[in-house]
């Protein structure tokens, strides 16, 4: 009998792969520096940003058997070979003043990177914390939240220093090794493990079924969740994509206190993330995901009205806990309702709904803006998304319900 890790190590592994990939979302710290020293346009940029994204989802979708198959160790390994390559390829890349190989570096190998990367230790968790899924996953998940704000600062600082290439080239081997060292740490718990947990917790309770990523799909339950996903991050990617001249149109905020709210914003993302997931440990996956749409229609029906600048900024957060509370909670609500048989397959699959929103969020609330002229119409459609999405979290119990009744005839019948 070997000796088995510390859960909680495995945790922290699994922390510092999120870290690392989630420092993607820093991207906009290099648009003002490759602009003003390579002559690129602001768009042709911010492409090499949704060619990453576009990948993320692209790749969590394929690889999730990949995962599941080999493990969290090898697809740790293949996530910090794709990520490192592809950081360390864009500090190439800009040496040599191509962008086209910059969406092939950055944009291509670091977007594979990125998708492995934030499926693979997410299944693992869900596994060695059969008693405590969300707050499992909500730690993970949080490092990809809160990566935004720990890589800024220190990008900002290697840019103005040594310059952009040299940058990429020190962040590409830095994030290389906190992943390959968290990669290989990363591993299943031993068989029967979750048998002796929750004596100390809560008992875990048992999983709806054990199906295949292929048998997920086929299933109305699949469904619900990935549209409960994708009206969640379109309209919270939406918001983060237009809060500074919104917060500057509605509130009257100067541009200066603007941006310093769409910073505090980052920290409501990563403290949702993980007070969310572990919140849904105690009150279930569908109260909280019911929760999340009664409040954000509540607040997205508000915010239009709402003009003083702190209960602005206040609601504003709210909204943020609500949305990266969505990512963190999925995994957990898929375990609940489909096992962990393949978890992180269906979770990649899960994940293509992200993909989309990140097209349709922040077009859609451009494309109102400039039909309307007012930021109010934007906020009532995305409301009137929210209804929607209540209306699927209420469904999905039903089919929870009835799933739960055919288990207990069945256990009646054996």
């Amino acid at each position: 009998m070997g000796k088995t890790k510390n859960r909680w190590l495995i945790a922290l592994a699994a922390v510092g792969i999120h870290i690392s990939i989630g420092s993607v979302y820093a991207w906009s710290v290099f648009t003002n520096p490759l602009a003003e020293e390579y002559g690129w346009s602001l768009s042709a940029i911010s492409l090499t940003f949704s060619i990453a994204i576009a990948f993320l989802g692209l790749s969590a979708a394929f690889m999730g058997h990949f995962v599941e198959k080999y493990g969290p160790r090898a697809s740790g390994l293949v996530s910090a070979t794709f990520f490192g390559i592809g950081i360390v390829g864009s500090g190439f890349a800009v040496t040599v003043e191509s962008i086209g190989l910059l969406y092939l570096t950055y944009g291509v190998l670091g977007g594979i990177g990125l998708g492995v990367g934030y499926i693979t230790p997410v299944s693992t968790l869900v596994k060695w914390f059969p008693d405590r899924r969300g707050l499992a996953t909500g730690l993970a998940i949080m490092g990809f939240g809160f990566a935004a704000m720990i890589a800024s600062p220190i990008m900002a600082t290697l840019i103005d220093s040594v310059g952009v290439a040299s940058t990429f080239y020190i962040l590409g081997v830095s994030y290389f090794v906190i992943m390959l060292a968290s990669a290989l740490y990363l591993e299943r718990p031993p068989k029967g493990y979750m048998e002796g947990v929750g004596n100390a917790n809560k008992k875990a309770a048992p999983d709806l079924a054990q199906l295949t990523a292929n048998e997920a799909v086929k299933t109305r339950r699949f469904w619900y969740l990935w549209v409960m996903l994708f009206i969640n991050v379109t309209c919270g990617i939406a918001i983060l994509a237009i809060a500074s001249p919104m917060a500057q149109e509605i509130a009257g905020l100067s541009a200066a206190a603007a941006a310093t709210m769409v910073g505090i914003m980052g920290f409501f993302n990563g403290a949702g993330r993980l007070g969310w997931a572990s919140i849904s440990d105690y009150l279930g996956r569908p109260n909280v995901y019911t929760a999340f749409f009664a409040i954000q229609i509540v607040t997205f029906m508000m915010l239009p009205s709402v003009t003083h600048a702190l209960a602005f900024q206040l609601i504003l957060f709210l909204i943020m806990t609500c949305y990266g509370g969505g990512f963190a909670s999925i995994p957990a609500y898929i375990g609940d309702i489909f096992g962990t048989k393949q978890l992180g397959a269906i979770h990649g699959y899960i994940l293509t709904a992200w993909a989309c929103a990140g097209l349709v969020g922040p077009l859609l609330a451009s494309y109102v803006r400039e039909a309307t002229e007012s930021y109010a119409a934007t906020l009532y459609i995305f409301g009137g998304m929210f209804i929607l999405a209540l209306i699927v979290s209420l469904a999905i119990r039903v089919d929870i319900k009835q799933l739960r009744q055919q288990n207990e005839e069945q256990k009646l019948a054996s």
